[in-house]
């Protein structure tokens, strides 16, 4: 229902929404990395946690959420309400 991609790069964003058709309203609907920030070593907890709350206040069941690790490297995980 939600993604919530963690990035330092707009162009990543940009580039993971186009790559895989998604909308605009589906995706960082809180601000990403860029808006909000990306604390060392809190990015994850910061992310989810944003997300989860993005979920109850839609009353929406699914999220998945990216978040970068450097050198061209990602975890995601995917959670349901």
């Amino acid at each position: 229902d939600l993604i919530a991609h963690n990035e330092a790069f707009a162009s990543a964003s940009l580039a993971i929404m186009r790559e895989f058709g998604v909308p605009d309203e589906k995706f960082n609907v809180h601000g990403g990395a860029v808006a909000i920030g990306h604390p060392i070593g809190a990015s994850g907890a910061r992310v989810l946690v944003t997300l989860l709350h993005a979920l109850k206040s839609r009353d929406l069941r699914r999220g998945l959420e990216v978040v970068c690790l450097g050198g061209g490297n990602a975890v995601s995980m995917i959670v349901e309400r």
